[in-house]
């Protein structure tokens, strides 16, 4: 018999990978599963990389915020909120529990698990439950996801991670053997305090350069790609990648030989498709969001303690070796 599951994490890039081991726990536990996932249309993507996802709802509430109460965005929601009570789930799980998701759970058919009131970061959310689990909060978001699930489908979580990716992998392999080998960079953030120093990515990108790698820098925007621009002004074997789809980006991810990028969401995908991926962190803590992936990885630094110079560059050579 079937087992119709709405899984409910909405944003952000980050949040949603490390979500994708929790989906194969679940698909692995529960027999004839049918998971659907409802997530940020800018996001939408990552859900449809996993197999085990049978459809993906998406929501537009980042969009829809600016502009709430117009005719248009009522109307979009009008059609969303109608297609959501329209489904029937046995169970729905809000992977977020935040006041913003709860207004999607609340639509929704079905037994509504979440996290309880001491596990929260929104404790109001949980009101809205009518199975509220304990999980311990100061531990990686990967393992928080995989009790959670374990949690609400009465399973203990086994063995590492599987984030569910292997197609990315199959298919940059055969790019890895004819292409000339090359490093990811990302080393813009949303916001300033989370940006690394100048002269320490030059020196990153020095010794990139002299093992043999191209460097391709990500930007999100007009304005990072403008920053990556001038970071790599006088490097020949440098470029900035134009903005593409995640897709697009995930492939250029899964290909690399190894990345350096600041604490974002791609740079934790590249950790997810088993790349050897170094995260710089500054204005938040690797405690709750560490790099997890089948590969070498390190996260540096912490809340207000940037890693050192010679810090990233040693990983950087671990990694290599």
């Amino acid at each position: 018999m079937t087992t119709k599951i709405l899984i409910v994490r909405t944003s952000s890039l980050g949040d949603l990978v490390h979500m994708l081991p929790a989906i194969s726990d679940i698909a692995k536990h529960v027999p004839d599963a049918q998971i659907d996932w409802l997530a940020e249309d800018a996001f939408a993507s990552i859900p449809v990389w996993h197999p085990a996802v049978s459809d993906v709802l998406q929501v537009a509430h980042r969009r829809w915020r600016r502009a709430w109460w117009s005719s248009h965005v009522r109307r979009e929601r009008q059609v969303f909120e109608a297609d959501l009570q329209s489904r029937q789930y046995d169970i729905v799980l809000d992977m977020q529990a935040l006041l913003k998701s709860v207004c999607w759970v609340r639509l929704a058919s079905g037994v509504k698990h979440g996290l309880d009131w001491r596990s929260a970061r929104e404790p109001l959310a949980t009101l809205f439950y009518d199975v509220r689990h304990r999980v311990e909060f100061w531990q990686p978001a990967v393992t928080r996801q995989r009790l959670l699930a374990a949690s609400a489908f009465g399973y203990s979580v086994q063995g590492e991670p599987d984030f569910g990716l292997q197609r990315f992998e199959l298919q940059a392999q055969a790019a890895r053997r004819s292409d000339t080998p090359y490093a990811m960079i990302m080393p813009s953030a949303s916001r300033d305090d989370k940006l690394w120093p100048v002269p320490d990515w030059h020196a990153v990108f020095d010794l990139l350069t002299r093992r043999g790698l191209q460097l391709k820098l990500l930007a999100g925007n007009p304005a990072e790609a403008e920053r990556a621009q001038a970071l790599i002004r006088g490097h020949s074997n440098a470029e900035v990648l134009p903005r593409g789809t995640l897709t697009d980006t995930a492939h250029h991810l899964a290909g690399a030989t190894l990345m350096v990028g600041l604490d974002s969401g791609l740079t934790h995908l590249s950790a997810a498709l088993g790349r050897p991926t170094i995260g710089i962190y500054k204005a938040s803590t690797p405690v709750r969001t560490p790099l997890v992936g089948a590969a070498f990885t390190a996260s540096l630094g912490d809340r207000d303690q940037p890693p050192s110079r010679q810090a990233v560059l040693a990983a950087i050579e671990q990694a290599l070796r």
